[in-house]
């Protein structure tokens, strides 16, 4: 069965070869390039950055030790190969696969440990069954990884979710910040995985394997130098002296009902009158100091009013187009819809199309028309 999937062409060990050379290429980029070659004005987490490296550089090296079974060259024993080359995967490529699933949610730093739990099962298979020098053990594997695979996948729903809940609870623009696309990923990887387990011996089985390798590392470095690093933004916090002050003004460290009035007319003169809304990346810790309160009431205040930062500032920027468009058919002015939604605070169309079919319940377009 090992054998038979082995081919034995030029083709083959041409995508074998770039496959490799694009992994490494990609751990070098990310490693060594400062700026970033897909989207300049995006700064993406080097946290975030360097554990992709690390993925790379193991899909690299995952591509020498599995090159005796690849290369007719060695003559090495197939599945004691493979085997090798499972147990070695299993130490490097698979943890570090999801660690970048982790890394990737940054509203708070996950504990990695986790990992180290959810792969050992399969380090300690591996090597007994090279101890053993037979893959029969290895069968009580095919039980054990379906059950990770759907654990890790429950989980990072919820994860993903949650971080989803957290963008819209502290930022406007969302632009370079969500993570839909890691259930693209996620995805991708686990369908790697599954495939990399299950699918030994099935015809054109090793093209596969490269195809996903180049498709995965081309998706997953294009996602990790489009993504911004939130941390920059969030750091823009109080100082402790400037809490304290808040507090004292507000007579507290809860919002209590008799300063709810206080917060909403402070948001009126310092956020709506002056269209401080329209600002680009306007964060809900840079929206606490400029208006004279703190984080923590700001966002009780929003709980209050049963809406998001997001929502919020959504909905006085979409206000804001439609008062700039019966403006202009006031004026008889000639005007485009992307030239409103510009100067109502937005950076594309698509976001400020999204944002105001979800708020009015209708399409742009529409809206002008029943206008």
């Amino acid at each position: 069965m090992y054998q038979q999937s082995i081919p034995q062409d030029l083709a083959f060990y041409m995508l074998y070869g770039a496959s490799a050379m694009q992994s490494l290429i990609a751990c070098i980029y990310l490693l060594f390039r400062q700026g970033n070659a897909f989207s300049t004005d995006v700064t993406p987490p080097v946290r975030l950055r360097r554990w992709t490296a690390a993925f790379f550089a193991g899909m690299t090296l995952s591509h020498l030790w599995y090159l005796p079974v690849a290369s007719p060259v060695y003559n090495f024993d197939a599945i004691q190969s493979y085997l090798v080359g499972g147990l070695l995967d299993s130490l490097t490529v698979f943890p570090l696969a999801i660690i970048i699933m982790f890394v990737m949610l940054q509203d708070r730093k996950r504990p990695l440990w986790p990992v180290v739990l959810m792969v050992s099962p399969l380090c300690f298979g591996m090597a007994w069954c090279l101890l053993v020098h037979s893959a029969a053990p290895i069968q009580w594997l095919y039980l054990y990884i379906p059950l990770l695979g759907l654990g890790l996948i429950v989980y990072l729903v919820c994860e993903v979710r949650r971080y989803g809940r957290w963008l819209r609870d502290n930022f406007v623009d969302l632009e370079h910040k969500e993570l839909w696309q890691s259930y693209l990923i996620m995805a991708l990887i686990l369908s790697l995985f599954g495939f990399y387990v299950f699918g030994l011996g099935v015809t054109c089985y090793e093209y596969v394997v490269q195809v996903f390798d180049i498709i995965v590392v081309g998706f997953l470095l294009w996602r990790i130098e489009t993504l911004s690093d939130l941390s920059i933004q969030q750091s823009q916090s109080f100082t402790a002296e400037e809490e304290a002050a808040v507090d004292e003004l507000l007579e507290g460290g809860e919002l209590t009902s008799a300063n709810y009035d206080a917060v909403g007319l402070l948001l009126q003169k310092r956020c709506i009158d002056t269209h401080l809304y329209l600002e680009h990346d306007l964060t809900l810790i840079q929206l606490a100091k400029l208006i004279g309160t703190n984080r923590s009431y700001l966002s009780q205040y929003f709980a209050s009013q049963n809406t998001t930062y997001n929502a919020y500032i959504n909905d006085l920027r979409i206000q804001h187009f439609m008062n700039l468009y019966r403006q202009a058919i006031a004026d008889g002015r000639d005007f485009t819809a992307l030239q409103l939604a510009t100067d109502s605070g937005y950076r594309s169309y698509s976001t400020f199309s999204l944002a105001f079919k979800r708020q009015m319940g209708m399409s742009v377009s529409l809206w002008m028309k029943s206008q």
